[in-house]
């Protein structure tokens, strides 16, 4: 598969730390996320430079149907937006690394 063009590819990126901006403006949210996920606050932020981890950031809300619909109605944005971002950056299951 060739890579998307690097404005599409950014634009995607960017999508995705919307998303867990998102996540992380609400305590209840974020809980929920570092819980099923099962990274730590702290690990976040170099996480959040891997596009696999942002792929699974928007895995993470389309599979939660009334966070996806609030983070639309949010960002003005069509859910469909979210799944062809998250195809973008790769589309598989992001796994962290435990040493």
């Amino acid at each position: 598969m060739r890579a998307p063009p690097q404005p599409v590819q950014e634009a995607a990126e960017a999508l995705a730390i919307q998303v867990l901006s998102f996540i992380a403006g609400d305590a209840e949210r974020l809980g929920q996320f570092l819980a099923t996920t099962g990274i730590g606050p702290a690990e976040i932020r170099a996480a959040s430079a891997q596009p696999e981890f942002l792929s699974g950031v928007l895995e993470y809300l389309a599979s939660d149907d009334r966070l996806l619909t609030a983070f639309a109605a949010e960002s003005d944005l069509d859910p469909a937006t979210i799944d062809t971002a998250r195809r973008l950056l790769g589309g598989g299951d992001w796994e962290r690394e435990v040493p």
